[in-house]
């Protein structure tokens, strides 16, 4: 009898372990809110083992019939608390997805500076730029009060100073201020120099993500586009998105991504409206058709097998399989919210795994849009990330939402 007890203390310690380490797991791990579509019952597949120790292992809540915010209490396996989460309750989401290669267009909002070089004068070297209190990453709005979009306008301005100073309006981590910089004559180039290098404008090939009818807005790459100096957010003040044909493919080997060749073709897709986190966003200059998808919630998004729609020859796309190796509900990096391996063979033999210009590629699972390819795990190119469709589609709404501001302004 002694040993029958044992035995059942035993279980029941095991059993209150799993349990505690599963809660603990999850209450770190879980997001503060969820969306659900109206109707639908709020329920996370934790994809765990230890999940069949207490009879399946889904997390749920009670659904509702109407939109709007609501708070609910989690449960591990319907028993145990985990965490109250907020509740936003959402009509669903229908978009065409694209998979088609674009061409982007973007213009700096001023000019970024990309760096600070030294002026050679008769009386040494210096550099006016750096001793006025300028940065690499900074952008210059403004001269004398002269707006700025081009390299070509801010070396005029500086060259027909005279050596007169110079108040320049920047901006620096969104937060505006005025600099007086003393522009230096360049003893080698007999001119006025201000000591920096500044870039206008930039150029690249992603993949289309989703065109959204309902807003008109169509949303792409599913990470920003940044600088190559600076490695920040190109903020923007316009640009255009274009169709684009991939003419060959740089394949990928460990430590070395490879890359999507290509070039732009005649025609406009959509303006250029937005540069963010989450990808490229514009106006459709008409309506895309193509193959319709509901658009998945965070919470739908499973471990297991999935595929992705991708163009790496020409402009037609194809279905290509991957495995969802890792989710994170918890919206730490909104770009990296599932780890993705291309399992695909004709895919590997053509491209060797993830290559850049597929970011944006769609990713497809049970009938619904999840998420995007965003990054390639460089030393492995057969892994890579993806952010999830919610993301971007919050995105895009937000951006029309913008868009409609400015229209009444």
């Amino acid at each position: 009898m002694k040993r029958v007890w044992k035995w059942l203390y035993g279980v029941l310690f095991i059993f209150c372990a799993v349990a505690i380490a599963n809660v603990t797991y999850w209450q770190l791990t879980l997001p503060p809110s969820f969306k659900v579509e109206k109707g639908q019952e709020l329920s996370v597949n934790t994809q765990i083992e230890s999940k069949a120790y207490a009879g399946g292992g889904d997390i749920q809540s009670v659904s509702s019939d109407v939109t709007g915010d609501y708070r609910s209490v989690l449960y591990w396996c319907g028993i145990f608390p985990v965490k109250e989460v907020a509740v936003d309750v959402v009509e669903s989401t229908v978009v065409t997805i694209g998979g088609t290669p674009f061409g982007i267009k973007l213009y700096t909002d001023g000019v970024l500076i990309v760096s600070l070089s030294d002026v050679v004068t008769e009386k040494g070297k210096c550099c006016p730029s750096k001793e006025c209190g300028l940065k690499t990453g900074d952008r210059i709005l403004s001269i004398n009060d002269t707006e700025v979009f081009t390299n070509k306008e801010v070396a005029a301005l500086v060259e027909n100073s005279g050596g007169k100073p110079l108040k320049l309006a920047i901006c620096r981590n969104n937060v505006t201020s005025t600099v007086t910089l003393q522009p230096a004559f360049s003893k080698e180039e007999q001119k006025y120099k201000a000591g920096l290098w500044v870039r206008d404008s930039s150029a690249g090939i992603g993949t289309l993500t989703f065109y959204d009818p309902k807003s008109g807005v169509l949303g792409g790459l599913g990470h920003p586009i940044c600088d190559v100096d600076t490695g920040e957010i190109i903020p923007i003040s316009g640009g255009e998105i274009v169709p684009a044909r991939i003419y060959s493919v740089g394949k990928s080997k460990p430590g070395a991504p490879g890359e999507l060749r290509g070039g732009f073709e005649q025609g406009r897709l959509a303006t250029l409206d937005s540069n963010n986190a989450a990808g490229v966003y514009g106006r459709a200059s008409k309506n895309l058709v193509g193959e319709t998808y509901p658009v998945a919630l965070k919470q739908e998004v499973q471990e297991g097998e999935a595929q992705i729609y991708t163009t790496v020859s020409g402009t037609k796309p194809q279905w290509y399989s991957i495995r969802i190796r890792k989710v994170n509900y918890k919206d730490t990096s909104i770009t990296r919210n599932m780890v993705i391996e291309v399992t695909d063979p004709d895919l590997l033999s053509v491209t060797g795994g993830i290559v850049q210009g597929m970011s944006g590629s769609p990713i497809v699972q049970n009938g619904k849009l999840i998420g995007a390819v965003t990054h390639v795990l460089v030393n492995d190119p057969t892994k890579g990330y993806g952010i999830f469709a919610e993301n971007m589609l919050e995105t895009a709404q937000s951006v029309a939402e913008n868009n409609k501001l400015k229209e009444a302004s």
